[in-house]
C-alpha cells in the first residue's frame, strides 16, 4: 500500500516518528558527543572499554611499585609504562579490524560498526601516545623549571645475559625509531580525522600506518619492562603485537579483502540529475556468495582512486547481478556520471555490514533520508514474493526526486506490500506541536532541516519557570 501524505497534520505524525530516535539520543548526550549511537553502544563500547580496562588492571599488576610513592621519577616510569603497553594494545586491535576479519565482524555488529572501533581505538592511541611522549620528555622541562630536582648520576652495570641484555642493548636505537614513529603517528591520525581530506589521498596515506605500526612494535619489544613479558600484561601483549603485525603486512601487500572480491562490468548507468543520484548495474563474471538485504560492499571502478563503500541497492537472485544508487557527495562522486561508461570494468568486494533487517517481533518501521533509501529498495525486492507479507511502514524523506525515481519505489513497496509515507522537502507546510520540550526541540531541528523555517513551527511551552 501506497500513501502519499503531504496534510499538515499526518506531516507531524510521520515526522515524529522518524524524530524519536533523535530525541531519545538528546537524553544521553554524552554518548552522542564522542559519536557512539545507542545500537553502536551495545557491540563495540563495551569492548572498547574492555579493552581498556583489562589492559589497564594487568598493568596495575605488574607495576604497582608507585603506589605510596612520592617520587616522581617512579610515578614517571610507571605511567610510562603504562601508556606504553596500553597504547600498542588499542593500535594492535586497530590494525587487526582496518584488515576486516569476517568472524569478528558479526560479534561487532558488522563493518560499520568495527570501523567506528577502529576510529576510536585510533584515537586512543593517538592520545596516549602524545601522554607517553610527553612522560618521556617531562624531566628536561621540569628539571629547567625548577620544579623538580635532577636526579644523582646513573650508576650502570654489565648487561645481563641473555635475551634482556640484548634488548638493553638496543634501547637508544628503540627510542629514536619510537620518536620518529610517534611524529609520523600524529600526522597521519590527524590526516584520517580531518573530513576534508580528499579520500584519495586519505586512502593511500592511511597505508602508510601498517610501516608505523611496525616500527612502534620494534619500540615495544625492546624497550618494555622486562619482568612484564612473564606476566598476562606482556603476554596478552605478544599475542595482540604478533596479530597486529600479521594484519600490518596483508595491508602492504594489499591482499585485505582479497578472497571477498568479485569482477565484473559495468550493464547499465542512469544518472538523475535532479536528484544527484547515479544508478549502476553491474554484471559480476566471477563467483559471489550472495548478499542480504541492507549490506554494503567495496567497489572499484578507478585503481588509482580505490575502494569506495556503497549499499547494495537489489536483492540476490543468484543472477550475477547488482545494483549501486550513488549520490553525488563529495568530489569522486561528483565525477561518476561523465567517467563511468557501460562495459566499463570494476571489483566489489563484500558483503559486510549487518543492516539485515533481522529482528524478534514482525512489525517494522523504516525511516530513511534521502538517498538513505537504497538498503530498503533492497529489502522491499526480498520481500516481494508471493505468499509472503510483513506489517513494514517505511518513512522517506527527501528534499529533491524525480517523477522516475518515486514511480519505481513505489512499484517495489506495492510489491512488498509495504506503506510508503513520503515527506517531501520544501513543501508550505506550518507544524503545530505540543508536547515534552526535549521531543520540540528535536522536531525544530529536523524540520529545520528540511527547510522548515521557524517561524511555520509553533510549539506550546507549557513551562512556567
Amino acid at each position: 500500500m501506497v500513501s502519499i501524505v503531504p496534510e499538515p497534520s499526518d506531516l507531524v505524525a510521520d515526522k515524529a516518528v522518524s524524530q524519536a530516535s533523535a530525541f531519545c539520543q538528546g537524553a544521553f548526550s554524552i554518548l552522542h558527543r564522542i559519536d557512539l549511537s545507542l545500537n553502536t553502544m551495545k557491540h563495540i563500547q563495551r569492548f572498547y572499554l574492555g579493552l581498556t580496562v583489562t589492559f589497564s588492571l594487568l598493568w596495575l599488576w605488574a607495576d604497582s611499585a608507585w603506589l605510596g610513592s612520592s617520587n616522581y621519577f617512579i610515578w614517571r616510569s610507571a605511567f610510562t609504562n603504562w601508556t606504553g603497553v596500553l597504547g600498542m594494545a588499542v593500535m594492535s586491535v586497530g590494525m587487526i579490524l582496518a584488515v576486516r576479519p569476517i568472524r569478528v565482524e558479526p560479534r561487532l555488529g558488522g563493518l560499520d560498526k568495527m570501523y567506528r572501533l577502529h576510529k576510536w581505538l585510533g584515537i586512543t592511541g593517538l592520545v596516549l601516545s602524545v601522554l607517553h611522549w610527553a612522560l618521556a620528555k617531562s624531566p628536561k622541562y621540569l628539571i629547567g623549571w625548577g620544579w623538580i630536582e635532577r636526579p644523582g648520576p646513573r650508576v650502570r652495570g654489565p648487561l645481563p645475559d641473555g635475551i634482556a641484555g640484548l634488548l638493553m642493548s638496543q634501547r637508544k636505537l628503540a627510542e629514536v625509531l619510537g620518536e620518529y614513529a610517534f611524529y609520523a603517528l600524529c600526522v597521519l591520525l590527524l590526516l584520517a580525522l580531518i573530513k576534508h581530506f580528499p579520500y584519495k589521498r586519505f586512502f593511500k596515506t592511511h597505508r602508510w600506518m601498517a610501516v608505523v605500526y611496525l616500527v612502534l612494535v620494534v619500540h615495544t619489544v625492546v624497550l618494555m619492562k622486562f619482568s612484564f613479558w612473564s606476566q598476562g600484561v606482556g603476554l596478552l601483549s605478544a599475542v595482540l603485537m604478533v596479530l597486529g603485525s600479521a594484519a600490518a603486512v596483508v595491508s602492504l601487500l594489499r591482499r585485505v579483502g582479497i578472497h571477498r572480491r568479485a569482477v565484473g562490468v559495468i550493464e547499465a548507468l542512469e544518472h538523475h540529475p535532479e536528484s544527484g543520484v547515479l544508478r549502476v548495474d553491474v554484471r559480476l563474471q566471477d563467483r559471489w556468495d550472495g548478499h542480504a538485504a541492507g549490506q554494503f560492499a567495496f567497489v572499484t571502478f578507478d585503481q588509482a582512486e580505490g575502494q569506495h563503500p556503497f549499499t547494495i541497492s537489489s536483492a540476490w537472485h543468484d543472477d550475477g547481478h547488482m545494483t549501486f544508487l550513488i549520490k553525488d557527495g563529495g568530489d569522486y562522486t561528483r565525477t561518476l556520471p561523465d567517467k563511468l561508461k557501460v562495459g566499463g570494468p570494476c571489483t566489489v568486494e563484500g558483503p559486510y555490514g549487518n543492516f539485515v533487517f533481522d529482528s524478534s517481533t514482525q512489525r517494522q518501521i523504516w525511516v530513511a533520508g534521502g538517498i538513505g533509501i537504497t538498503p530498503f529498495i533492497a529489502r522491499m525486492q526480498a520481500l516481494a514474493k508471493p505468499g509472503y507479507e510483513q506489517p513494514v511502514d517505511l518513512f522517506w524523506s527527501v528534499r529533491d526526486l524525480e517523477d522516475e525515481a518515486l514511480r519505481r519505489v513505489q512499484a517495489a513497496a506495492s510489491k512488498a506490500r509495504v506503506r510508503l509515507h513520503m515527506i517531501r522537502d520544501g513543501q508550505n507546510e506550518h507544524v503545530w506541536f505540543c508536547g515534552p520540550a526535549g521531543f520540540g526541540a528535536a522536531l525544530r531541528e529536523g524540520f529545520g532541516r528540511l527547510g522548515l523555517g521557524a517561524e511555520r513551527f509553533h510549539q506550546e511551552l507549557f513551562q512556567m519557570r
